[in-house]
């Protein structure tokens, strides 16, 4: 098949060229300073006009420990001090990088040393509860640890004060500091899937015109009166432009969560702040429909759902509460989102059209007949990865496109996922999706988690290998079903390998790259 291309839905990249702190300027401006901008489990909403007194506040005290420009690591929960302090840092010219304390060590490790990140923020609290310790002290060697009580502890009256005059003009005191549309707002560290994570730098107009481009795509379904929840961690991007930087640049109450994996506690959240729109991962939107309580989830009327395919038992557990799940799509490097299903326009299977203004193009795979590899520009695909041997400097995607290695089909619009480039295996010449082979697994045991894997086999090359949760999982059940559905013999798994807990990262995706590891150290079990 050739290139095929199609272009984008209009959309206003110049009114979108603006810093985050501008963009949380004109939302305080619109809505007023009076409106509740974010809740957390504290429950002591804080208004805009107390966002941005505390954002200059403590960015100005910040600031004073840090260089103009400089990549400073953001390790928080998701709670209102950490939109406190993201914006501080954005306000007075900083980046920050926000790490993913779930990672490891190895990858935090990796992460500081490419940013590189030679302070990080975080708060001792938060570090005693989540039994961090230990990685903050391998990490401190050559680098600052910056605590919030600490800095809170030297917060004098003259500091106040000056933040209090400061807050009467901010938009001039962020001149002074501010950075430019297409500077570096954040730098994120994708989840490694598959592998090694890699550093990713958003601009601020990245930032800011995906989050117009999802309110725009979402035109009539999402307003100021929506409460939004969000769980979902800011190092994840979902968790931070979707859930938090879009609603709040729009008007909306957003009520943060520190841990998507609270299940009684989220929903229990969700009821008392009657939110009417949630973002979650499939694996948590279960969770939170088997823990909820009567009424808990009564408010919600959206929900939308990334980072992995929704499953159709998910769907079914929501149905009591009249709530519609909209599945999107997206990744990092793109700020994240770049399709979704919306109330007037959703198709089964598929992930939605695009947002307006990105421009996409399907190139041919060989072996694969239906469909292509994803490649997208727009306003929101990232400035670049940084690079792993000269720390610091950024690779941009080559003609401003991001090859999202995902292999997809377009049918009038509507995007359907048919896997990754790299999941999928060559068996006797063809190409075999491993999603697909999921799928109808899913469809088979329904409520437990199973990833198909591919390992290099002496006589064919690559064989299948199904990794699965569900106990006495039998290989004739497995072969009845996939004749049923019509699927060769040789998209069938040739093994099946039981374990307790397939490995899961913390922003709920699985972690395929573990899962194969785990795969290959049970294989002589065979």
């Amino acid at each position: 098949m050739a290139v095929i291309e199609l272009p984008a839905q209009p959309f206003d990249v110049e009114g979108a060229r603006m810093t985050l702190f501008q963009a949380l300027l004109a939302a305080a401006g619109k809505h007023g300073k009076g409106r509740v901008a974010l809740e957390d489990p504290e429950r002591q909403p804080i208004t805009y006009g107390r966002l941005v007194l505390g954002a200059l506040v403590l960015g100005r005290k910040l600031s004073a420990l840090t260089r103009p420009g400089e990549t400073v690591g953001l390790m928080l929960p998701n709670v209102q001090g950490m939109a406190v302090t993201l914006f501080g840092l954005s306000a007075f010219g900083r980046v920050p990088a926000l790490l993913n304390f779930t990672a490891g060590l190895k990858n935090l490790t990796a992460a500081c040393e490419i940013g590189p990140v030679s302070t990080i923020v975080t708060s001792r609290r938060f570090i005693d509860q989540a039994k961090l310790d230990d990685i903050v002290e391998a990490l401190e060697p050559g680098r600052r640890v910056i605590y919030l009580e600490d800095v809170r502890k030297e917060l004098a009256s003259l500091d106040k004060a000056i933040g209090a005059l400061a807050s009467l003009a901010p938009g001039m005191v962020h001149r002074r500091h501010a950075a430019k549309p297409d500077d570096p707002a954040v730098v994120l560290f994708t989840s490694g899937t598959e592998g090694k994570p890699k550093g990713v730098v958003l601009s601020h107009a990245n930032l800011v015109s995906n989050a117009r481009q999802i309110f725009e795509l979402a035109a009539g379904f999402l307003s100021e009166r929506d409460v939004v929840m969000n769980p979902l961690p800011a190092f994840h991007s979902f968790g931070l432009t979707a859930a938090l930087l879009m609603p709040l640049i729009h008007g909306m109450k957003v009520v943060l969560y520190p841990s998507p994996l609270h299940y009684k506690q989220v929903p229990k959240l969700i009821g008392e702040t009657a939110a009417t729109f949630l973002f979650a991962t499939d694996t948590f939107l279960q969770g939170y429909a088997r823990a909820a309580d009567e009424g808990d989830l009564k408010s919600v009327r959206y929900v939308v759902a990334g980072a992995e395919r929704v499953k159709p038992e998910t769907r079914r557990m929501w149905e009591p509460y009249g709530t519609t799940i909209l599945e999107g799509y997206g990744c990092t490097e793109c700020s994240p989102v770049l399709a979704c299903n919306t109330p007037v326009a959703t198709r089964d299977g598929s992930v939605g059209r695009l947002l307006p203004g990105i421009t996409a193009k399907l190139e041919p795979v060989e072996g694969i007949t239906e469909g292509g590899r994803l490649c997208v520009k727009g306003p929101n695909v990232m400035l670049g990865y940084l690079n792993a041997d000269r720390p610091g400097a950024i690779v941009p995607p080559e003609g401003g496109w991001h090859d999202t290695g995902d292999i997809v089909a377009i049918d009038d619009g509507f995007i359907t996922i048919k896997g990754r480039a790299r999941r999928f295996a060559k068996l006797g010449g063809e190409m075999v999706s491993l999603a697909a082979v999921e799928s109808m697994i899913a469809g088979l045991w329904p409520g437990h988690n199973h990833v198909v894997v591919a390992l290099p086999d002496l006589r064919k090359g690559e064989q299948l290998v199904l990794v699965t949760e569900k106990p006495n999982a039998e290989k004739k059940a497995l072969q009845d079903e996939a004749k049923a559905q019509g699927f060769p013999e040789l998209w069938l798994p040739k093994a099946i390998l039981v374990t307790g807990s397939i490995p899961v990262l913390g922003n709920g995706k699985i972690d395929y790259g573990g899962t194969r590891e785990l795969a290959i150290t049970m294989r002589p079990l065979l």
